[in-house]
């Protein structure tokens, strides 16, 4: 539909808020800029976000455009994996940079935090009906 239609390139950059992304040299536009303190005006071609869903991942195998799915190994770990048709069904390989946490998880219980003990005693038993509130 538009005139990048087709046509293969990188992600750049990735709104989230938004669900969009930038793709590298595509959805080019020209915007206009005023003159200011420090930097000069004019026309600048620049490259405009495009919706998630207006994007498709690359079969590295088979080379065609394809959706990306989700799938459990025997281990229980999550993975993604291409989907449709002319798709290898192949693992995609999880990015660097969101192996990496920003935070580490906290290992000292917090105030907030509920004790261990509380946490493992049943406030409800089936059999017996303990625990049920009265109606």
């Amino acid at each position: 539909m538009g005139k990048d239609k087709g046509e293969i390139g990188v992600i750049k950059r990735v709104i989230c808020s938004q669900n969009r992304v930038i793709v590298e040299g595509k959805n080019l536009v020209k915007k206009h800029i005023k003159p200011g303190q420090g930097h000069e005006g004019g026309i600048f071609t620049v490259e405009a976000p495009l919706h998630a869903s207006n994007v498709q991942v690359l079969d590295p195998v088979t080379g065609s455009p394809c959706k990306v799915g989700i799938k459990y190994l025997e281990d229980g770990t999550k993975v993604s994996v291409l989907r449709g048709q002319g798709a290898s069904d192949n693992v995609v390989p999880r990015p660097e940079i969101l192996k990496i946490r920003t935070t580490p998880r906290p290992t000292v219980a917090g105030p907030k935090d509920m004790p261990v003990e509380r946490v493992l005693e049943r406030t409800y038993d089936a059999k017996t009906g303990k625990g049920m509130p009265e109606l």
